[in-house]
């Protein structure tokens, strides 16, 4: 039978289980173990253990198997944990993870990394009593054979298990689905009887499964609720006509097993229906299909702008029920706009849980104590920028834990707690969403940063106010640390993280108090493909201004004015003098207002501080649908993207932090022609 067409569905479903997995052990209270907790993570390893049966995986099922054991011995109170026992537990979730990356490459798991992580399982096994139960399937996976047929996997052989006979009932299905489930019970063991019905199957299953590994592996192909499972009861005449083993009853785990599920106890039962009811609201859907959704979608919130657009030339009591109809068009493309942006939209906890593991190992190997705390958690951020915003974030935590957090002896000398708090935090703010790292270390060193960015040579002065300072951090190549270690002091990421945060459209800021510990604040737009912005009008061409950069908007007067030899005009606004970067210039517009007295200056706030932008005039502000430019065209200096504007024209969207990079080199080149004209001029 050919299942490759379920793999996927398997590989996203068992990494899931691996992040549940990880996420309960960190949790976990060795010294008294929650059931539930204990329950759902052999849960886990056991849906894990199915699926890698069914699909042939043996490398993956052998380890599943071993791991699944010692939590089955653990949750009946047979195996008392420990914290080494947890840390194997976790290194060999990792060692999972690996071999279903192999897996799903369509490659084997390496023979060395399977065989050690299965002898880490059986050492705990033999240290703990288990009297070599679990050493069954090591030469096996030593030796990496090649996939076996799902039939000859050995996760039911291993399970040690009397043979019996179960009813097995299916329901809500397809054509399809009742051949494959016939075939896949036929490789768990004997069918005695086969009835299909009109979307129902009827199975009377000879087998030494239990009735979970029976779900385990149909679950890869309908849902929970579809499934319904007894065991038949022989009544004595049978008894003595069947064989020992097909009547002897399921081993005590198995029984212990089936009472977790729910079959005896009301309030499992209740719960286990409430988790399939949720399973069942919800599918899975291919990332590209919602994209391609959402630029449908795109499009005609366009179309519907061009429409309204240009029904402002029409008589209203004339069109008095098409332009009612437009409106409710309107209405409709807004509320659709927003409902389809918000598939994409997942939750930060996608991207805070997997730093407790993080800061569990990080911490360990320093020899400190760290305490995460996380706030905000349901704050939902487009998948887009979530999938890209953990590596910046991993590396700002780690950054913490090295050079923030202190040892212990350290704090308590400074008569801190011996333990530190790193703060994980995001919240919206307006069309924006702010992620902060905050710990209550060391903070940053002034006088050392100082030091070192003079050393390479970085234009600094002590003057320097102290975000300026903090910014210097970013700088490629630089570090303060006094040595290097394998988790940071190279120099190298901190520029990254800047980078790609710019590249996102956001922005990184540091406050940093030594001492008492630093913050570091990223702020991101919601999402990549909907952009709050002001359009503006410079010459015959129209621009868009991402609105979180805006800060206000005015017509300067002449004494406000000035010019810096160097440098450029700049404008004094409230005592502070900003640099004045006029668009036209920068784009090479032609017609545009050249009196900055008679046009607009937009004020706005990039990462290398405030500015201001001088404009014709402000067309409004809107949503816009943001197009890739680079993709469509190239990569243009000062433009970010595209979008198209009720009228049918393109409009490009600004790039605000590149402003005063474009400005210094336009200076620059500038300069350089005046210098090699004066330069001819005295030659001559």
């Amino acid at each position: 039978m050919d299942l490759s067409q379920f793999t996927q569905a398997f590989f996203v479903e068992a990494v899931e289980l691996l992040g549940e997995m990880e996420h309960l052990l960190l949790e976990l209270d060795v010294d008294a173990p929650d059931a539930e907790q204990l329950n759902a993570i052999f849960r886990a390893a056991h849906s894990i253990k199915g699926g890698a049966a069914t699909f042939g995986f043996v490398a993956l099922t052998d380890t599943t198997h071993l791991l699944e054991t010692l939590l089955d011995r653990a949750r009946h109170g047979q195996l008392r944990l420990s914290l080494p026992m947890i840390d194997a537990f976790l290194e060999t979730k990792d060692a999972l993870q690996e071999q279903l990356t192999a897996y799903q490459a369509g490659n084997e798991p390496e023979p060395e990394m399977v065989a050690h992580i299965c002898a880490v399982l059986q050492q705990l096994a033999l240290e703990h009593g288990n009297g070599g139960e679990a050493a069954a399937p090591a030469p096996a996976v030593a030796a990496a054979p090649a996939p076996a047929p799902a039939a000859a996997a050995p996760v039911h052989e291993a399970a040690a298990q009397d043979e019996g006979v179960l009813n097995v009932a299916f329901t809500g299905l397809s054509d399809s689905e009742t051949g494959l489930l016939a075939e896949e019970l036929a490789n768990l063991g004997q069918v005695l009887s086969s009835t299909p019905g009109q979307g129902t199957l009827q199975v009377r299953l000879r087998t030494a499964c239990s009735s979970d590994d029976i779900v385990a592996v149909c679950c890869f192909l309908i849902d929970e609720s579809q499934i319904r499972i007894e065991r038949e009861v022989l009544a004595p005449a049978q008894a003595e006509a069947v064989p020992a083993a097909e009547a002897a009853p399921v081993a005590p785990a198995a029984d212990a097993t089936r009472a977790k599920a729910g079959t005896a106890p009301a309030a499992a039962a209740q719960a286990n229906t409430a988790n399939a009811s949720k399973e069942s609201s919800s599918i899975r859907v291919d990332v590209e299909k919602v994209d391609q959704l959402i630029n449908l979608v795109g499009e005609l919130v366009i179309t519907q702008s061009m429409l309204t657009q240009a029904a402002t030339k029409l008589d209203p009591v004339a069109y008095e029920r098409f332009l009612s109809g437009l409106g409710h068009l309107e209405r409709n493309a807004r509320d659709l706009q927003e409902s389809v942006m918000s598939i994409r939209m997942m939750p930060m906890d996608y991207v805070f849980s997997r730093f407790p593991r993080v800061i569990r190992d990080v911490s360990a190997k320093l020899g400190k104590q760290v305490r995460l705390d996380t706030f905000g958690k349901e704050t939902e951020l487009d998948k887009g920028l979530i999938e890209r915003i953990v590596d910046p974030l991993t590396h700002l935590v780690r950054n913490s834990l090295d050079h923030g957090i202190e040892t212990p002896e350290q704090r308590t000398a400074k008569g801190k707690d011996a333990t530190g708090q790193l703060l994980l935090s995001a919240q919206h703010h307006g069309g924006n969403i702010v992620i902060e790292v905050s710990d209550d270390g060391a903070g940053l060193n002034r006088d050392r940063i100082l030091a070192k960015a003079m050393q390479q040579g970085l234009p600094v002065s002590e003057t320097m106010p102290d975000e300026e300072v903090w910014q210097l951090i970013f700088a490629p190549g630089f570090s303060t640390a006094e040595q290097v270690t394998d988790i940071s002091g190279r120099g190298v990421g901190m520029d990254v993280v800047k980078r790609n945060i710019q590249e996102m459209g956001g922005h990184v800021e540091i406050i940093s108090r030594q001492g008492q510990g630093t913050t570091t604040r990223i702020v991101l737009p919601l999402t990549l493909a909907i952009l709050n912005g002001m359009s503006v009008k410079v010459g015959d061409e129209a621009y868009i201004l991402p609105l979180s950069y805006v800060i206000e908007s005015l017509q300067p007067s002449a004494e406000h004015l000035h010019s810096i030899t160097g440098e450029g005009r700049v404008i004094k606004v409230r005592g502070e003098y900003l640099p004045l970067i006029e668009l036209h210039r920068v784009f090479d517009v032609s017609g545009a207002l050249d009196d900055a007295t008679r046009g607009i200056l937009v004020i706005v706030q990039a990462e290398s501080g405030r500015f201001a932008l001088l404009v014709d005039e402000l067309l409004g502000q809107h949503q816009v649908v943001v197009k890739n430019l680079e993709t469509n065209y190239r990569k243009v200096p000062g433009i970010s993207a595209a979008t198209i504007l009720g009228d049918g024209s393109v409009a490009f969207i600004i790039d605000v932090g590149a402003m005063p990079r474009i400005r210094r080199a336009q200076a620059a080149s500038a300069q350089a022609l005046a210098d090699a004209a004066r330069t001819d001029s005295v030659a001559a």
